[in-house]
C-alpha cells in the first residue's frame, strides 16, 4: 500500500474531499461538526494529516503527521493499516 493508492481509495470511498479539508487546514476552521468529521477519520486512519503544520480557528497547534510517533492518529501509517484493511474487505 502506497500513498497514491490511499489517495485512490480515498476518492473511491468518499474521503478525498475530507482529507484535502485537513491538507489545506480548513477543517480546523469551519464548524465544529466538520472538525469532529475530520478527527474521526484521523482516528480510524481514513484521512492522515499533511506534511505540513496547520492552525486551527483559535491558532492551537496542528501538527504534521511526520512530528507524531509512527502508527498513532494522523499518521501516513495509520492510515496505511486502515486502507490495508479496508482493500483486504476486513474493514467492518
Amino acid at each position: 500500500m502506497n500513498y497514491n493508492t490511499i489517495k485512490k481509495l480515498q476518492k473511491e470511498f468518499g474521503f478525498a474531499e475530507l482529507q484535502e479539508l485537513i491538507n489545506t487546514g480548513m477543517a480546523w476552521k469551519m464548524e465544529g461538526s466538520v472538525g469532529r468529521e475530520a478527527m474521526h477519520a484521523l482516528e480510524m486512519g481514513a484521512c492522515m494529516l499533511p506534511k505540513k503544520d496547520n492552525y486551527d480557528y483559535y491558532d492551537n497547534l496542528v501538527p504534521s503527521r511526520d512530528k507524531l510517533k509512527p502508527g498513532t492518529k494522523g499518521t501516513y501509517q495509520n492510515s496505511k493499516n486502515y486502507w490495508n484493511r479496508v482493500d483486504e474487505l476486513d474493514f467492518v
